[in-house]
C-alpha cells in the first residue's frame, strides 16, 4: 500500500460532496466569527488538503491547465468588481488597477499555459563514467499543501501570482489575503472557491490570530510577501517543522541619477516608478543619490513630471491613489518632521492623502533614511562622487531593487558589478517585472527565494533526482576487497 493510498483510506465512506464542503467551510464564505468558533484550529483544513494532494489528483497536466484557465476566467469575468475593490482599498484608478494587477496576472497565466507542459518534463543529465551504463534525470514534483500569505499594497497581484506558480507546480494551497486590504480580501475569498477546485484550494480571511494559527501548521511550503519583521516571524514558525520558505520582502531601493542623461525622460520614469500606487510598492525608488552638478536640473525635471502626471492638485487627480489606512498615513507624516521639504508635503490623514513629496538631504540617521518608506516621499541626497554613491549603497542592507540612470558605460559596469540587489534596472524603474524570463526576488534582508514564470514553478517544486542503471556491464571496482588495481581504477574514475 502506498502512502497516498493509506491517507485516502482515512476518508473511506466520505463522499466527494462532503470533502468539498469541508474545504468550503474554511474558504471564502468562512467569516472571522466562524474561525473564532473553531479557535483558529486549521489542522483539519491542512490535513484535508494534504489528503487530496496524496490522491495525486493535482499532478496531471490537464488539472493544472484547467485551474489556470479557471483563474483566468475569474479575472476576466470580474474585472470591474476587482477594480472596484482595489479602488476602495487603495484609491487605485481603474487603469492602474488593470495594468498593475489584473492584466499582470492575466499575462502571467497565459505565459504559464504556454510553457507548463515543457516545465513539467524530466530534464536529462549526463552520468559519470563510473556509473555507466546509466541514465540520469531530474523530475519536478509538487511540494504538497502550501500556505500563501499575500500583501496589501498589490493585494490581488501579490496574492494570486504565487498561487499561479503553485498551481503550475501541481500543489494544493491555502490562500491568506492581507486583512489591511479588506475589500480585495473579501472579493478573493468570494470568487476563488467559485472558480477553483474546492478540494485543492481554500481561502482564510482574518488578521494576526488567523495568520499565526496557520503558521503553526506543518504545511509543505510557506510563501510570504510583506515586511522584514513579519518575515522573521514566518521564518521562525517554519523552523518548527523545517518547512521551506520563500520570503518576498522589501528594503530601501536606491535610485542613482547621473549628470549625462535626459532629465525629462528620467524624471518621467522615476515619477512613474515612485508614485504609482502612491509609493506603496516594494520596488519603488526609496531615495535618490545624485552629484551636486546635476541636482538642480533633476529637481526641476521631477517637479514638472509630477505635475504632468498628477496635475498641480494631485488630491483631485483620479490617477493618484490613497494610503492604505490612517495609521500608515500618520507613520509617513512622522518621517517629514524636521526635514527640508522642497516639494509637496500636503497631508490629510482623515482622507489618507499625502501629496507627492520630495525631501532634500535628510540625515542618514533620520527615520526617513532608516526605514523603508513605502509611501509618496522621496529623499534626494547629494553625493560628492560616483564612488561615494556606490559606497553609500553598500554600507546598507541589500535592497530589493536598485536603479541607475546613466549613459556612462563604465559607471554602469561599476554599478552592476559592485552593487548587490535582488533586481536591477538601468535607465528605468520596475520594468523587469514585465519580463517573465527574469526571476523576481530579494537577497539578504530583502528576501529569499524567487518566482515569476519558470522560476515560480521551480519555487513550488521539488527537483527529484533519478538515476536508472542497467544490469549489463557490471563494474566490480567499487566492491571490496580493494586490490591495488581496483583502487587505481576507482580513484581514476572518481577523482
Amino acid at each position: 500500500m502506498s502512502l497516498g493510498d493509506g491517507l485516502l483510506n482515512e476518508d473511506e465512506g466520505v463522499s466527494e460532496k462532503d470533502l468539498i464542503h469541508r474545504n468550503t467551510a474554511w474558504s471564502a464564505q468562512a467569516s472571522a466569527d466562524d474561525a473564532a468558533s473553531l479557535d483558529y484550529d486549521y489542522s483539519g483544513l491542512r490535513e484535508t488538503l494534504q489528503r487530496y494532494f496524496a490522491s495525486r489528483a493535482t499532478k496531471p497536466l490537464q488539472w493544472r491547465q484547467s485551474q489556470l484557465q479557471a483563474l483566468l476566467r475569474m479575472l476576466t469575468d470580474n474585472k470591474d468588481a476587482l477594480s472596484d475593490a482595489l479602488y476602495k482599498d487603495l484609491g487605485k484608478c481603474k487603469q492602474e488597477a488593470y495594468v498593475t494587477e489584473i492584466a499582470f496576472l492575466q499575462a502571467d497565466i497565459k505565459h504559464a499555459l504556454k510553457h507548463i507542459k515543457s516545465w513539467m518534463k524530466p530534464v536529462r543529465k549526463s552520468s559519470p563514467l563510473v556509473a555507466m551504463p546509466a541514465k540520469s534525470y531530474i523530475v519536478p514534483e509538487p511540494l504538497g499543501a502550501v500556505l500563501i500569505i499575500g500583501a496589501w499594497n498589490y493585494p490581488i497581484q501579490l496574492t494570486l501570482s504565487p498561487l499561479i506558480a503553485a498551481i503550475c507546480a501541481g500543489n494544493c494551497a491555502v490562500i491568506k489575503p492581507s486583512e489591511l486590504a479588506e475589500h480585495s480580501s473579501a472579493i478573493m475569498a468570494k470568487l476563488l472557491p467559485e472558480y477553483l477546485d474546492k478540494k485543492a484550494f481554500a481561502v482564510v480571511e482574518g488578521g494576526k490570530d488567523q495568520t499565526s494559527a496557520l503558521l503553526a501548521e506543518p504545511f509543505d511550503k510557506f510563501f510570504y510577501t510583506g515586511g522584514e519583521q513579519v518575515g522573521k516571524i514566518v521564518m521562525r514558525a517554519a523552523s518548527e517543522h523545517l518547512t521551506p520558505v520563500t520570503l518576498e520582502l522589501g528594503g530601501k531601493s536606491p535610485c542613482v541619477v547621473d549628470s549625462n542623461i535626459d532629465f525629462k525622460i528620467a524624471a518621467n520614469r522615476i515619477v512613474w516608478g515612485k508614485w504609482m500606487n502612491v509609493g506603496q510598492t516594494c520596488i519603488a525608488p526609496d531615495y535618490v543619490l545624485i552629484e551636486q552638478d546635476a541636482v538642480d536640473d533633476f529637481i526641476a525635471a521631477m517637479k514638472q513630471a509630477i505635475e504632468s502626471q498628477y496635475s498641480t492638485e494631485p488630491k483631485s487627480s483620479k490617477e493618484y491613489g490613497r494610503i492604505v489606512n490612517q495609521r500608515h498615513c500618520q507613520r509617513l507624516a512622522s518621517y517629514l518632521e524636521g526635514q527640508d521639504v522642497i516639494y509637496g508635503g500636503q497631508i490629510d490623514v482623515q482622507e489618507r492623502y499625502i501629496s507627492p513629496t520630495m525631501v532634500l538631504n535628510p540625515e542618514a540617521s533620520s527615520k526617513i533614511m532608516q526605514e523603508e518608506i513605502f509611501g509618496p516621499l522621496l529623499p534626494i541626497i547629494v553625493m560628492p562622487t560616483k564612488q561615494a554613491i556606490v559606497e553609500f549603497i553598500n554600507k546598507r542592507p541589500h535592497p530589493l531593487a536598485a536603479y541607475l540612470f546613466t549613459q556612462d558605460k563604465d559607471f554602469e559596469q561599476v554599478f552592476v558589478n559592485n552593487v548587490t540587489a535582488g533586481n536591477m534596472c538601468i535607465n528605468d524603474c520596475s520594468m523587469f517585472m514585465l519580463n517573465h524570463n527574469l526571476p523576481f526576488g530579494g537577497v539578504g534582508t530583502s528576501g529569499m527565494g524567487r518566482y515569476h514564470g519558470k522560476f515560480g514553478f521551480d519555487t513550488f517544486s521539488h527537483e527529484k533526482t533519478v538515476m536508472r542503471r542497467s544490469f549489463k556491464l557490471e563494474n566490480a571496482f567499487r566492491y571490496a576487497p580493494f586490490t591495488k588495481f581496483k583502487s587505481f581504477m576507482l580513484n581514476r574514475f572518481i577523482g
